[in-house]
């Protein structure tokens, strides 16, 4: 049963990304919004236009505003036209339309995630209204929204001409000089418009804190969290795709970033290794083939996902760039599977290395392949892990998530009301 809040509040949400254009950070603001309308308080959402979503709906008791802007009519200029993505610069259109919903809606506070923010900034010159920016990822002080640097290596913070190059090398001359002085030229505004930071790792704050490091505001860290639930029926037409014998499983895009080179590396280097199973979306630098032993897998709905941690041994997350936090690590978790990861990043909030799985560095297939053989030449330590795991994955689950947002938006609203 529910506790009613202390207080009910209006909360406008402001997301790039909203259902059914929606990825990770996405999912998990859906699923806050969901879990708090549920407890009593009023949810708005305002989110990235898209030509073959409605410009209002309500879902689950939230009502949904996709805003327009500028480069939204001009969609010939996208990288992907059927998925936008707001401009990284405070949009005039999107602007007017924030000041607008604002107006309507009269909100405690809100919440934001990504380049939408910058918009929010400059709709809220003049407003008394809480802003917390969320950090999911880092593209409110990284114009490749990676930290990074020319994928290659971990940015160590902003600066004109390295982001510049970067964001350049990444995005083209014309998308990647805007994206850079943008990021850098509205983080005055973002600074002094921000009353919160809310990270989803320690990492991530960390990286916050630094680069964005808004006058005299709190700083938290809650992570977010996992449906504990099947979510529906796994589909067995592609489990008929998996090998007959249990194997090792890696869900992520299928991204260099993401150490994939070094996952097939590390496998290669493991004496006769049971089957690895790689699932995820393509992207233009995934493989084209793939070595024997290899099964992968693409566009797998969730709940069959979940359905392939009770066949794995255990899952392998090597990703080269700072994970924020990965809901796919405590995922497996939930499952009773052992998790690799690397550091740093959000990866060390939720494996504890040589308890619930092991931690190694970023880009080092040696220390991954010798991880990957740990868990599979000794059976009780696989085990063993997998029950802890199973346990500190407790961590990410919504009892224990949602009320900690929960309590920091009521403080957030009620230092609003403190006289100053």
């Amino acid at each position: 049963m529910t506790t009613p809040p202390s207080r009910s509040l209006r909360i406008l949400m402001v997301s790039d990304e909203w259902r059914p254009y929606i990825g990770g950070a996405g999912h998990c603001m859906e699923l806050f919004a969901r879990e708090l309308a549920a407890r009593g308080h009023e949810l708005a959402v305002a989110t990235a236009w898209h030509a073959e979503a409605p410009a209002f709906e309500e879902r689950d008791g939230v009502a949904i505003h996709r805003i327009r802007d500028l480069p939204s009519r001009a969609r010939w200029i996208s990288e992907n036209p059927t998925r936008h993505t707001p401009p990284p610069f405070p949009d005039p259109e999107a602007i007017r339309s924030l000041r607008r919903l604002i107006d309507d809606f009269e909100p405690d506070l809100i919440p934001a995630y990504g380049w939408l923010a910058h918009s929010l900034a400059a709709a809220l010159i003049g407003k008394d209204i809480p802003m917390i920016v969320w950090g999911h990822e880092y593209g409110n002080v990284c114009a490749m929204r990676s930290l990074y640097r020319l994928e290659r290596e971990i940015c160590s913070g902003p600066g004109p001409l390295k982001c510049l190059r970067c964001s350049t090398q990444g995005r083209g001359l014309a998308k990647g000089t805007v994206a850079a002085a943008s990021v850098l030229g509205v983080r005055p505004l973002l600074r002094r418009k921000t009353s919160a930071l809310h990270s989803v790792s320690r990492y991530v704050a960390t990286v916050l804190e630094r680069d964005l490091d808004p006058p005299g505001s709190p700083s938290v860290v809650i992570p977010n969290f996992h449906e504990e639930g099947p979510g529906g029926a796994p589909d067995e037409a592609i489990l008929d795709l998996l090998p007959g014998s249990p194997f090792i499983l890696f869900v992520g895009a299928l991204r260099r970033v993401k150490g994939i080179d070094e996952l097939l590396d590390a496998y290669a280097r493991l004496e006769d290794p049971p089957p690895l199973v790689m699932v995820g979306i393509r992207t233009p630098d995934t493989p084209q083939e793939f070595p024997t032993g290899v099964t992968v897998l693409n566009d797998v709905p969730h709940p069959t996902v979940m359905a392939m941690w009770e066949r794995a041994l255990f899952g392998v997350f090597p990703s080269k760039w700072p994970e924020p936090l990965a809901t796919v690590v405590h995922e497996a978790m939930s499952r009773g599977r052992p998790a690799i990861g690397t550091t740093p990043g959000g990866h060390e909030d939720m494996i504890d290395d040589g308890e619930s799985g092991f931690i190694v560095p970023a880009g080092d297939a040696g220390a991954l392949s010798r991880a990957m053989a740990k868990l599979l030449d000794d059976d009780e330590l696989r085990e063993r892990m997998g029950r802890e795991a199973r346990l500190r994955a407790g961590r990410y689950v919504r009892d224990a998530v949602v009320p900690e947002l929960e309590r920091f938006y009521i403080e957030t609203a009620e230092r609003r009301r403190q006289p100053a």
